[in-house]
């Protein structure tokens, strides 16, 4: 597991070993490794939940010396725009986190619309194949379960190809593995998919 390798020029960060670089955040992870280039210093982050986009968030404000705004499109407006305003001055960059960029939350001061309308919007992917293994084998560690190799791969091609869609999954397994008392195995991964709709219970003895 390729966990994590951001290609920031600061001393790692204490939960930067939580965040999984691969071809579904390698966009991403390149602009805001250039954030000194940036023409204007902020960048709306958007993804779906349990996507790391707090995680990561936090480990670039941490380590470029910048402002993190979580939850942006609830928080208050004219604190955005003085962050903003400051984070141009300052030079030191500003993430703005939401569900949606605007317009999709809609911003009732025009000061900040117009400076929100010139700032870059990246977007966290949904995860791939290759990092849907990677986050199954990583929720599983920090659970206390061993995910073999044959369980990862019997998961990958039938499960909701999203961060929420694999963090369900880790939990059903979680769950059923306690109830049991027993390990992570293909059969008992099985029994997880059906418990969710994923398979059908006839389906079972596949």
């Amino acid at each position: 597991m390729s966990q994590i390798a951001l290609p920031f020029d600061w001393p790692a960060g204490a939960d930067e070993r939580d965040y999984i670089v691969s071809e579904a955040n390698e966009p991403l992870i390149r602009h805001l490794d250039h954030w000194s280039l940036w023409p204007v210093m902020a960048t709306i982050l958007t993804g779906s939940r349990k996507s790391g986009r707090s995680l990561l968030g936090r480990i670039f404000a941490a380590k470029s010396g910048g402002e993190l705004i979580d939850d942006a499109e609830r928080h208050d407006e004219e604190a955005i725009f003085h962050a903003w305003n400051c984070a141009q001055e300052r030079r030191r960059p500003l993430i703005l986190i939401a569900d949606m960029p605007p317009p999709a939350w809609r911003i009732r001061l025009p000061d900040l619309r117009s400076r929100l309308v010139a700032t870059p919007t990246m977007r966290i992917e949904e995860p791939d194949e290759n990092l849907s293994a990677q986050l199954i084998e990583k929720l599983c560690n920090a659970r206390g379960l061993a995910a073999p190799p044959e369980l990862i791969r019997y998961l990958v091609p039938r499960i909701e190809r999203s961060y929420l869609g694999v963090t369900r999954t880790v939990d059903a397994l979680d769950t059923l593995a306690f109830e049991r008392r027993q390990g992570l195995t293909v059969p008992l991964a099985r029994k997880a998919l059906a418990a969710l709709g994923v398979i059908d219970e006839s389906h079972l003895e596949e």
